[in-house]
């Protein structure tokens, strides 16, 4: 890339494209670049803005493999379940022809950013866990969006996390220090385009679940 270009991309833009982008190509990324994106992730907010997070930047090859490992071994779970589930629709099986890409090439992903947070607890009541991931979530979502302005490919996965014991051991985290993603990053072998979605009318309730007026309205 040379020196380091402003991420001028509209916001909307970024929105509109972005997707996962798993195929990646084995070419360096800039480190002033990663660390301006990991510095988009922190202008996330967090619960009590305790900003209990914790990113890990990996380029080690003997970590990337160890977590490739762990990787392949939820793959070779999930994945086989998947196919089987999805083998009469064509589009999701491209999605996962390209997570099995992602697994086989995964010790050649340049960069791989682990957030995590800080200070385990107990998830009573059960919606206590949506407040705890919360503090990460937003960051993680910062940072795919900088990716996207900056061209660069990423996806949020937590494969290579099934295991949060193997994982933390790998990357050296005490057990106060929760991995909660991972978002593999590089040049993408293919290119960004736009994405379809549902829409927001068959999505969207008013006041009350089932409510769909928008659509109502629309067909009306």
């Amino acid at each position: 890339m040379g020196e380091l270009d402003p991420l001028t991309m509209p916001l909307e833009e970024a929105m509109r494209t972005q997707r996962a982008i798993r195929r990646l190509k084995n070419e360096p990324v800039d480190e002033a670049l990663v660390r301006r994106l990991v510095e988009l992730a922190l202008k996330a907010p967090t619960g009590s803005n305790a900003q209990n997070w914790e990113f890990i930047v990996v380029r080690d090859p003997e970590v990337k493999a160890k977590l490739a490992r762990q990787n392949r071994r939820a793959w070779g779970i999930y994945g086989g379940l998947g196919r089987r589930m999805v083998r009469d629709d064509p589009k999701m099986l491209r999605v996962m022809d390209a997570v099995q890409w992602q697994a086989d090439h995964f010790e050649d992903i340049p960069v791989l950013v682990i957030a995590c947070l800080r200070g385990m607890r107990s998830y009573f009541p059960p919606i206590a866990a949506s407040s705890y991931f919360g503090s990460i979530y937003p960051s993680v979502q910062n940072l795919l969006l900088g990716a996207r302005a900056a061209g660069l490919g990423a996806a949020l996965i937590t494969l290579p996390l099934w295991s949060s014991f193997a994982a933390r051991r790998i990357l050296g985290c005490p057990w106060s220090v929760l991995p909660c993603a991972v978002i593999p990053l590089g040049w993408p072998q293919g290119r960004y385009g736009p994405t379809t979605r549902r829409p927001v009318e068959e999505v969207v309730s008013l006041d009350r679940y089932g409510n769909r007026a928008w659509l109502q309205a629309g067909a009306g």
